[in-house]
């Protein structure tokens, strides 16, 4: 690499870090807010609500390092335009082209940091918060049942004991759920136990009565029962389902889903293969966003009013990348649409920037020079 690569990248890395701060904590602090919401008016302590934002920042850091990496190239080319490096290393003989290339080695370097995100972070931060969320919801529904109170784990949702029993078994127990505005279901039972299932804990009932209230004509039902279980951890939005979620499988075990795998899941090898790729094709779009930013931005001449028609031309590319990315995408992670179709949005965004890099080093290729003998001076009228 020549002194002004190594320039250029050392400044597209500097202001990248400085974007990638920036926007993590932007999102890290509208989580943020959710999380308290929720743990603290649980009871949980500070250190849960740690734990949990720490769980959370994998994931956010790898929706915002594609962002960050466009912005920094986008401030970068802006900074040397205007201080006029950029015109300068141009009347050297450096074509935007082989200005490119520090913007595509840092493009490369934030698609292997994406690659670590997205391929062994990720899928472990993923499964680590969702065993803690099913803990905490535990956690929470013991804390909720206590004897001779009134207490609401949800809104709409009302529970009362008269007494706590040494065994732990609930007696005399009420339990109101109004949560679906079509009606209300009461459940009273004369004892109940809280059971653990892989699906989350469970309210076991014995002996009682449910009276289910319906808001069209104010009808009501009633049924005995011997016998009745409640799923408590739905009220908390935290329950295991059983099956496995592929965003916490290795990539290995996607690209190469066997049949116990696809039983387990619940879905096709088509599918698990689009997971696999995505996170393949989310390296690729940490590459092809920067690389493209930039391949806007060096349309056009110098023009001593800025730039500002480039920067808001990179902003809609971009855009247009993203929801292309969306649309193309979507399908094959349904396994609706052959896997391939994965990367379009990123091969046609790299395809579109080099396209868009050789058009300015030969203008010529889409508007035809005028040949001298096309001139002012030529023609039947000159020779008059």
């Amino acid at each position: 690499m020549t002194r002004f690569d190594r320039y250029v990248l050392a400044r597209l890395i500097a202001h990248f870090g400085f974007f990638s701060l920036v926007l993590v904590l932007v999102y890290w602090v509208n989580r943020a807010v959710v999380l308290f919401d929720q743990l603290i008016a649980n009871g949980e302590t500070a250190l849960v609500f740690l734990e949990f934002s720490a769980l959370s920042l994998p994931n956010v850091i790898r929706l915002v390092l594609p962002i960050a990496a466009a912005v920094a190239a986008i401030y970068v080319t802006n900074r040397l335009a205007a201080d006029s490096e950029l015109v300068v290393v141009q009347a050297t003989g450096h074509a935007p082209v082989r200005l490119a290339r520090p913007v595509l080695l840092f493009g490369l370097m934030v698609a292997a940091l994406l690659s670590v995100l997205t391929h062994v972070l990720v899928p472990l931060s993923v499964a680590r918060l969702a065993e803690r969320q099913v803990e905490v919801a535990e956690n929470v529904t013991a804390r909720i049942l206590r004897e001779g109170q009134f207490v609401h784990p949800a809104p709409g949702t009302t529970v009362y004991i008269r007494e706590i029993s040494p065994r732990g078994e609930l007696l005399d127990l009420y339990l109101s759920d109004a949560r679906n505005p079509d009606g209300r279901v009461t459940y009273t039972a004369d004892r109940a136990l809280v059971v653990r299932s892989d699906a989350g804990p469970r309210l076991v009932m014995f002996d009682g009565l449910v009276q289910d209230l319906r808001s069209d004509g104010q009808r009501l039902a009633t049924m005995r029962f011997t016998e009745l279980s409640y799923d408590i951890a739905a009220l908390l939005g935290a329950t295991r389902n059983g099956r496995p979620d592929p965003r916490t499988l290795p990539t290995p075990a996607l690209l190469h889903a066997s049949a116990d795998l696809m039983e387990a899941t619940g879905r096709s090898a088509a599918s698990l293969r689009g997971v696999a790729h995505d996170r393949f094709n989310q390296a690729a779009l940490a590459l092809a966003a920067p690389v493209l930013a930039f391949a806007v931005m060096m349309l056009g001449g110098f023009s001593r009013f800025g730039m500002a028609r480039q920067i808001a031309g990179a902003a809609i590319a971009l855009i247009v990348l993203k929801l292309l990315d969306n649309a193309l995408g979507a399908t094959a992670l349904r396994g609706t649409a052959p896997w391939p179709q994965i990367y379009a949005a990123s091969a046609i965004g790299l395809a579109v920037a080099w396209a868009m890099l050789h058009w300015d080093t030969r203008p010529d290729l889409v508007h035809r020079r005028r040949r001298p003998d096309q001139g002012a001076g030529s023609g039947p009228l000159a020779a008059t």
